[in-house]
């Protein structure tokens, strides 16, 4: 199977149908919490309970991201190690750091 083949360097990565419904139900979440932002704005709501619905926003994608890392390790990560191929740890620092703000 040639590199081109592999799932980090591909436009799609194969993924289980569970944790594709996850992610969808979490994003859909953070969608609607955002949405409510916005109503809150729109209505002028008190500043503190707008960041509080923001944090959760905040916090429901960047469990998404947490999700979706640990698949990426687990899958193609070792996938690629398991290959030989060792510079997939410097994407993966890179990602970690990016995730770590």
């Amino acid at each position: 199977m040639g590199e081109e083949a592999c799932c980090c360097h591909r436009k799609e990565t194969p993924r289980s149908e569970e944790l594709q419904g996850d992610l969808h139900r979490r994003l859909n979440r953070a969608i609607g919490q955002l949405n409510g932002v916005k109503a809150m704005i729109d209505d002028n709501r008190y500043c503190g309970d707008v960041l509080t619905q923001l944090a959760a926003a905040e916090s429901a994608v960047h469990r998404v991201s947490a999700l979706l890392l640990q698949d990426h390790l687990e899958t193609c990560v070792v996938e690629q190690i398991q290959r030989g191929n060792v510079e997939v740890v410097d994407e993966v620092m890179q990602l970690l750091q990016k995730f770590s703000r």
